[in-house]
């Protein structure tokens, strides 16, 4: 595919200077200064902790946003930073999580999982769903309301939010009322047609990822892949809490997304979906001044803003 002719208005001069990346070569991509720091909030508090991990494992360190000025019990939500399962960090979420914050009126803790291919699954997920229990257990301390707990990610971050999601569903608990998949890395197959059509060295592509999956997987990369690593594995999706996604026309993506969005609701699972014509992978992330961008993101973020007010109704 011909990016350059298919990349929305709004992108087009900018991505036209995006160099090659290859994300595969973790030694120097996980030294480059991929995004800005985001400046810090008066309105928002940010504190750290490092809470108890799955049995047998490290602790998890989090990130603590809140508003600075709080009353009563807050909603909150769990964000899952992005980058293929082998890279990234929260620190990359700190503009994003505060916004959060100010908009939603909630509390926002961001785990910092264990990464592949050093941890490869069940090590990401099973960090993330140790943050989900302290959050819920710890509710009360945090000041946050146990019924309101979402959770939310991008991209990689997507993918274990919807593992999450399954996990939290069959183990019986915490109790999710809403999830926020955003372009969700969640088919480990590659055999779409949009999983073959990127292949543009300036984006996360078919290269990428199919390395990728390759790397979280490790030994278990050929033979049955559970739900919780690959949730488009699931055979069964009803009983999950509400869901907003969103993903690029010229997403790698893009089509496992859209059967996501289907079989949910299919399922019964009530769902908001949003697609972007003319964008690649994360492209609001990448490209964060575009219109096509801020209306991405302001999108999603009001929608967790909706999801939470709704349920404090």
């Amino acid at each position: 595919m011909d990016m350059d002719k298919k990349i929305h208005p709004d992108l087009k001069p900018i991505f036209a200077e995006i160099p090659a990346i290859d994300f595969t070569d973790l030694e120097v991509i996980r030294s480059m200064p991929l995004f800005e720091p985001a400046p810090r909030s008066e309105r928002v508090a940010i504190t750290h902790r490092d809470i108890p991990g799955p049995e047998g494992a490290p602790d998890v360190p989090v990130r603590i946003y809140e508003p600075a000025e709080k009353s009563g019990l807050l909603p909150a939500l769990l964000w899952i930073h992005g980058g293929g399962y082998i890279l990234g960090t929260y620190d990359q979420d700190d503009g994003l999580c505060q916004r959060f914050v100010e908009t939603a009126n909630c509390v926002v803790v961001s785990v910092e999982y264990r990464l592949a291919p050093e941890h490869p699954f069940p090590a990401p997920v099973e960090d993330c769903y140790a943050a989900l229990q302290w959050l819920a257990e710890s509710a009360k301390d945090l000041g946050v309301d146990d019924t309101r707990i979402a959770i939310g990610g991008a991209s990689a971050g997507g993918g274990l939010t919807a593992g999450l999601a399954l996990l939290a569903r069959d183990r019986g608990g915490p109790n999710i009322c809403f999830q926020m998949p955003l372009y969700p890395m969640i088919d480990d197959q590659n055999t779409t047609p949009s999983s073959h059509e990127i292949t543009d060295n300036r984006v996360w592509n078919r290269s990428a990822n199919v390395a990728a999956w390759r790397m979280y997987l490790g030994e278990d990369a050929t033979g049955d892949v559970s739900p919780y690593a690959a949730a488009s594995r699931a055979k069964d999706l009803s009983g999950l809490p509400p869901v907003y996604t969103c993903v690029g026309e010229l997403d790698v993506f893009r089509d496992e997304t859209i059967d996501y969005v289907q079989r949910l609701l299919q399922a019964g699972v009530p769902v908001e979906f949003h697609i972007y014509p003319g964008c690649f992978h994360a492209f609001e992330v990448f490209i964060p001044d575009a219109d096509i961008s801020k209306r991405a993101a302001a999108e999603y973020v009001s929608a967790l803003a909706r999801a939470l007010a709704k349920v404090e109704e």
